[in-house]
């Protein structure tokens, strides 16, 4: 069975619901899945917590976010924000979030 990361770069909250809706729909089929908050969609982890989004709570709960960029997390001023989470702080590319570790896995980045 193939697996998949998804590589939210998109700031957009609509975009992140859909790869979030994306990534359960497949983890109900027994796919395995994997989301990583890279680029501007590292300011959306406070704003989903705060509203307790159900959506994201379940993915988190699944295990299924991977973690969020720490450099990303710090230029946008999120940082401390996003440590609260208690989701990882990824930063094994040059401060980034890399998709290396995934693709040596066996996992293929869709990113959105």
């Amino acid at each position: 069975m193939k697996k998949y990361l998804l590589y939210a770069m998109n700031g957009e909250k609509m975009c992140f619901l859909h790869l979030l809706m994306n990534a359960l729909d497949l983890h109900e089929d027994g796919v395995e899945v994997k989301v990583v908050f890279e680029g501007a969609s590292v300011k959306l982890p406070p704003v989903l917590e705060e509203e307790e989004n159900k959506l994201y709570l379940k993915a988190k709960e699944l295990g299924l976010i991977a973690g969020i960029c720490l450099a990303c997390s710090s230029v946008l001023g999120v940082l401390e924000e996003n440590e609260k989470t208690g989701l990882p702080m990824l930063n094994d590319m040059m401060g980034h979030a890399g998709v290396k570790p995934f693709v040596l896995d066996g996992y293929e980045v869709i990113s959105f």
